[in-house]
């Protein structure tokens, strides 16, 4: 019995070792053979799951989106169409069958994809479909010009402006552009299709704005209450949308609609901050939404603040938690609402009793978002993911037990490939704040062995490092070639509370410098397989700037990497388009304050660059304009300092392209082996 136990053994044995021999780094080519979960949906007979998942491809280029299903206990999954051309956005109507977009259209069809029907044929396109709770009607929006008031209007505009023989453009107001789209004349309507009428109406005709809102909005900006007399949406009405945040909520009647008359709305919301995702209760009686109180400050704690529809009062139940609010699911009995939010390196899910305003943790770990409710209440689904699993769709009973991954579209990629183990340290920062850093080990580590590494500055400022499988910044691919990586989480970052978050804006090279500089200190001094002599740093957007910062103000590392980076603080301002952004940041325009721009200019400190540094943007970046990474590039060469361009001019704040990304990780990649050092 023992000789056979100890064969067994062996065995097993010999079969793991196999498996880990087996295994390899995550490499580019793996990263870009993930599947990605964007949304889905549950069946009103809470049976089935549906999600829409994009594959890509090298070879053309691009991704493609499809929709599958899956049983809510995770078995039998099954294409819902499967075909060459992007379907996606599932949604369930109330009658079971299956709402998606395709072609710029909506569409529905029974759960096995027959009996197909088209349920928009509109000129400019339909999208972003709510379902009324009988299915009589639905919310969705298209993207029109403001003075028509038919479909033939908008096609004759289009037709005139097509054939108008040039290109040029004449502005006469801000927020011309955005992010990485010149925005045109259009804007984008919310519509109300009523199918027993088979008539569309325009619920926002005529009005100059964008429903949803451009710019600080939320997974779900407009809703139909339950009895589906009345729709609430987001928008900037106040005209100035560059220059603040004034996002608010407004209520407007579905009765009696008529072709070309535009219904009468009501604003609900008083916050002269951003207000947005609006969520009527499922008894009719509250509309809850997301509300930040100070006025142009895009990263304000968002609170939980319920009106009520009878009296019209406005009542903020999360003021006493220092947490901000992400995406709001009222539980059935409308006596509570879950909800997820940065805490620390995890994004969790949290239940709030509205009357009591008791705080119920429901679960901590991971990076956890997109919450759905089943439709008896009884259980939550949620996509989550984590820094060695991009997202997948778990489920848990309401109070967070039986805790279940439903979907497992990657297992084949991630079969063969050995992650880095990540843990979390904390060191002190400035005035004694504690700092909180992500760590991760190379694959296969050896903790006899001394390893480089790379250190990450993450952008915003005002966001944060977390347990999470970043398709761009990912920290296993920094890792994989064979690199320990710290990220920390330092002033500005959310889930630490918003004073934390608060405390880097008018000081973006203060207390959060040391804060980083304290971190990488701890971590070169604190673990033994860390080579101080070979230490790199790479940031994008802030941590861009951050980087161009360190640039001048330390020779810590043996080279540095600047993606989409600030440089040069007041041409910034003149070129970015949110304007609301830096007036906060640094107290107001140049004009108003320019010596806290050049305090905190990375150009002012031009004399001091000597570190090799690698310069990364795209031409559609106009968040960040191209011009910051001309200028920090133009230095570097004209100071003589080694350094290089890769300039993309097909991509945008980000590198979304397959064969762009592969580029930008080998150059990475040489850019860091070109500098170590030998021992």
């Amino acid at each position: 019995m023992q000789k056979l136990f100890l064969i067994l053994f062996i065995s097993i044995f010999s079969f793991l070792q196999l498996n880990a021999q087996d295994k390899q780094p995550i490499s580019i080519d793996d990263l870009w053979a993930m599947k990605r979960i964007g949304s889905f949906d549950i069946s009103p007979d809470g049976k089935t799951i549906a999600f829409d998942h994009t594959s890509y491809s090298f070879e053309i280029n691009k991704g493609n989106t499809d929709i599958y299903l899956i049983d809510a206990d995770g078995n039998n999954l099954r294409p819902f169409k499967n075909s060459e051309v992007n379907e996606s956005s599932p949604k369930f109507s109330p009658d079971g069958r299956l709402s998606f977009q395709r072609g710029g259209q909506l569409w529905f069809a029974d759960i096995d994809g027959s009996n197909e029907k088209q349920l928009t044929d509109i000129y400019t396109g339909a999208s972003g479909i709510v379902w009324a709770s009988d299915g009589s009607k639905f919310l969705f929006t298209s993207s029109v010009w403001t003075e028509c008031e038919t479909q033939d209007c908008n096609k004759q505009k289009d037709e005139e402006r097509a054939n108008r023989g040039y290109e040029a453009e004449i502005f006469d107001d801000l927020l011309f552009r955005h992010w990485n789209d010149w925005r045109g004349p259009k804007r984008s309507h919310l519509f109300l299709m009523d199918l027993n009428r088979n008539e569309y109406f325009d619920l926002t005709l005529g009005i100059d704005t964008d429903i949803p809102t451009i710019a600080l909005g939320s997974i779900q900006d407009y809703a139909i209450s339950p009895d589906g007399k009345e729709a609430v949406f987001v928008m900037n009405a106040t005209g100035k949308q560059a220059i603040n945040t004034n996002n608010d909520v407004f209520i407007v009647t579905l009765e009696n609609l008529q072709k070309g008359k535009a219904p009468e709305i009501k604003k609900i919301s008083v916050s002269e901050g951003n207000d947005n995702q609006p969520v009527y209760s499922p008894d009719g009686k509250y509309i809850a939404f997301r509300s930040m109180a100070r006025a142009g400050f895009e990263a304000d704690k968002q609170t939980l603040v319920l009106y009520d529809r009878e009296t019209g009062t406005l009542n903020d139940i999360s003021e006493h938690i220092d947490l901000s609010i992400g995406k709001i699911v009222w539980a059935n009995d409308s006596k509570s609402i879950y909800f997820d939010s940065a805490n620390k390196v995890y994004n969790s899910i949290y239940r709030i009793d509205i009357e009591t305003k008791e705080l119920e943790l429901i679960n901590e770990s991971h990076s956890n978002s997109s919450i759905t409710l089943s439709y008896n209440g009884s259980k939550l689904f949620f996509k989550q993911q984590r820094n060695n699993l991009p997202y997948e769709i778990f489920s848990t009973d309401a109070d967070g037990s039986n805790f279940q991954q439903i979907t497992y579209v990657n297992n084949e990629v991630l079969s063969y490939i050995e992650f880095g183990e990540m843990e979390t340290f904390w060191s002190e920062g400035a005035e004694g704040a504690q700092v909180q850093s992500i760590l991760v080990k190379p694959p296969f580590f050896d903790p006899d062995k001394k390893y480089p590494m790379i250190f990450l500055v993450h952008g915003g400022p005002q966001g944060n490092w977390s347990d999470d499988f970043h398709f761009r910044w990912n920290m296993q691919m920094f890792a994989s070639p064979g690199y320990v990586v710290v990220a920390p989480n330092p002033r500005g970052s959310t889930g630490y509370g918003q004073k934390f978050t608060d405390e880097i804006s008018q000081d973006w090279g203060g207390k959060v410098y040391v804060d980083l500089m304290n971190a990488y200190d701890y971590a070169v001094d604190n673990f033994n397989f860390i080579d101080a002599g070979n230490t790199f740093a790479a940031g994008a957007s802030y941590g861009g700037y951050m980087i161009a910062w360190i640039a001048g103000h330390t020779d810590r590392f043996n080279a540095l990497v600047c993606h989409a980076g600030v440089y040069n603080l007041e041409s910034m301002w003149g070129s970015t388009e949110e304007l609301w952004f830096p007036e906060w940041e640094f107290g107001g325009t140049p004009w108003q304050n320019r010596e806290l721009y050049q305090l905190w200019s990375p150009h002012m400190y031009a004399e001091n660059f000597k570190t090799p540094t690698l310069v990364v943007h795209g031409a559609y970046d106009f968040r960040v304009p191209e011009a910051q990474a001309f200028q920090f590039f133009t230095t570097l060469q004209r100071l003589e300092v080694e350094s290089k361009f890769l300039y993309f001019p097909d991509e945008t704040h980000f590198v979304a392209k397959p064969r762009n990304a592969r580029l930008w990780w080998n150059t990475l990649y040489d850019w860091f082996e070109n500098y170590k050092t030998e021992k």
